[in-house]
């Protein structure tokens, strides 16, 4: 059915992770795609866009929106890797019952 690649402790630290890192991203995706001005920051604004401010603003709207969606393909990645890690977490936990 399936193979076994990683130990009990490193699953159950790819669960942890995964689990933190979904929640994570998901909300910072949620806050950049409502434009929280905290993160403004944190968008990538090229120079020759802010000459005027409707420029500013469009680049700025440009920005929130690719991290938004960065961070939501960012936690599909983690969802897969706490698909992986509950599958090997299930393995290993299997096998040392059948023991």
């Amino acid at each position: 059915m399936g193979m076994k690649f990683c130990g009990p402790k490193l699953s159950l630290c790819g669960l942890v992770l995964s689990v933190w890192g979904i929640i994570q991203l998901t909300l910072m995706g949620v806050f950049y795609y409502i434009q929280a001005v905290a993160l403004l920051e944190d968008i990538p604004i090229d120079e020759e866009d802010t000459h005027t401010i409707s420029g500013f603003i469009s680049a700025a709207e440009n920005g929130y929106t690719q991290n938004a969606y960065n961070c939501w393909i960012a936690a599909l990645l983690y969802v897969i890797t706490l698909v992986v890690s509950g599958h090997q977490f299930w393995m290993n936990n299997r096998s040392s019952v059948s023991m």
